[in-house]
């Protein structure tokens, strides 16, 4: 009785924690960031194929995103507040193997240990965002996922600034980096384990009869939630890995200058990650999902076709407006599955957005057969089914299934 009335008290938003969550978010992604950064580096000083260089791609991407509803699953039926600075921990071992690696198989092992660590931090740090939001949910995954976007833009940067002038070596630099995020985690996690009384496991939840029509109608939700997040995590990955070489063929500007419209893309990407939350808490997650990708679908449709001068103001208008559902979806997905915010962040930070490595590859390989145009043109329906959003449950849904759950 005691728990469920401590329950039903609103908590207040605790902003030193979604800030310093957002600050680690930014410090582990930035980490994760290093790899491609670093890949020029690594293709001649140890002379490796594009296929390897592939493969330590597909082992960093594959790693953290299987975990990642592993350990949501996990800590789902067994809280465990530490695993948030043990797996920076792991993150901070694969640096400095990175850092020493005298080949690719070394390497490769390096990279996994930085994988399996961001795949301890994400679905764990998403359970934090969500403990301290308050009634601000969207607000507060926003503060959280801008951090990630914002450290995975950082790439190019660290090429230009890090690994160009001090090597492969470059990366033992992004150890204090780990120590760092271990150091601001300790204190996040003691507060994570002072939190838990207000926030039963999912084995409680469990427990309540749910009918089988029910069932079937979230595990609609979800698949479809996962699908969108595909099709928009494939666009964002052509346009960052596919549409700079596209300018540099088709329109003959140099790789240097073809960085500075990717960098504006994520740039606004980092923006509208932040503007979604607020707007989702205001206007609606359903809604906010649902312009992120229809409302984008004009202005990507022409991209392929303009002049170079348009490029830039569509290129910021369409990240803003694509990304701006970023952490919409993972809040949406946690008010359909109350109870395992682990998993189901884990499943749409990790799995979704490891399934869209997977279509940058898959482009990669039709960029070959038919061309960039051909990709490019493909890339630009992508957020056209984003019309399927429609057929998500709306958020008075999702409060209404809610209230039958606390009923029974």
């Amino acid at each position: 009785m005691q728990a469920a009335q401590r329950m039903s008290i609103p908590n207040p938003t605790v902003y030193p924690i979604l800030f310093a969550i957002g600050f680690v978010h930014l410090l582990n992604d930035s980490m994760q960031s290093v790899v491609p950064a670093v890949f020029p580096i690594l293709e001649q000083s140890m002379n490796l194929s594009y296929s390897q260089l592939g493969w330590i791609g597909f082992a960093l991407s594959m790693t953290s995103s299987i975990m990642q509803p592993v350990v949501g699953w996990l800590t789902d039926r067994k809280s465990a507040p530490y695993v948030l600075p043990f797996g920076m921990g792991l993150s901070m071992a694969g640096m400095l193997g990175l850092a020493f690696a005298p080949g690719f198989e070394y390497v490769l092992l390096s990279v996994i240990f930085i994988g399996l660590g961001s795949a301890a931090f994400h679905p764990e740090g998403s359970r934090v965002a969500y403990m301290a939001a308050g009634e601000k949910r969207g607000l507060a995954q926003s503060i959280y996922q801008v951090g990630g976007n914002l450290g995975q833009s950082l790439a190019p940067l660290m090429t230009i600034l890090i690994f160009i002038p001090l090597g492969q070596f470059g990366s033992i630099w992004f150890t204090l980096v780990a120590a760092l995020a271990v150091l601001v985690l300790l204190f996040v996690s003691r507060w994570y384990s002072h939190q838990l009384v207000r926030f039963p496991k999912a084995a409680k939840f469990h427990t309540k009869p749910v009918t089988g029509e029910r069932k079937m109608q979230s595990g609609f939700a979800i698949t479809l939630l996962v699908f969108l997040v595909f099709a928009r995590s494939w666009y964002s990955a052509g346009i960052s890995n596919y549409f700079q070489f596209y300018l540099i063929e088709d329109y003959g500007i140099s790789i240097k200058e073809a960085q500075y419209f990717i960098f504006l893309f994520l740039a606004s990407g980092v923006i509208g990650t932040f503007l979604g939350g607020p707007l989702a808490d205001r206007f609606g997650k359903r809604n906010v999902i649902l312009f992120s990708m229809v409302g984008s679908a004009p202005f990507a449709l022409i991209l392929p076709h303009v002049r170079l001068i348009w490029i830039y103001p569509l290129f910021f208008i369409i990240g803003l407006i694509v990304l701006s559902s970023f952490s919409v979806t993972v809040v949406y997905a946690q008010e359909l599955f109350p109870g395992k915010i682990g998993t189901v962040s884990g499943l749409i930070i990790g799995l979704a957005f490891g399934m869209g490595a997977i279509g940058s590859a898959f482009l990669g390989m039709l960029a070959d057969a038919w061309g960039l145009y051909a990709v490019m043109i493909l890339c630009s329906l992508l957020p056209v089914i984003g019309i399927l959003t429609v057929f998500l449950p709306s958020d008075q849904k999702l409060k209404d299934w809610q209230i039958e759950m606390d009923a029974k």
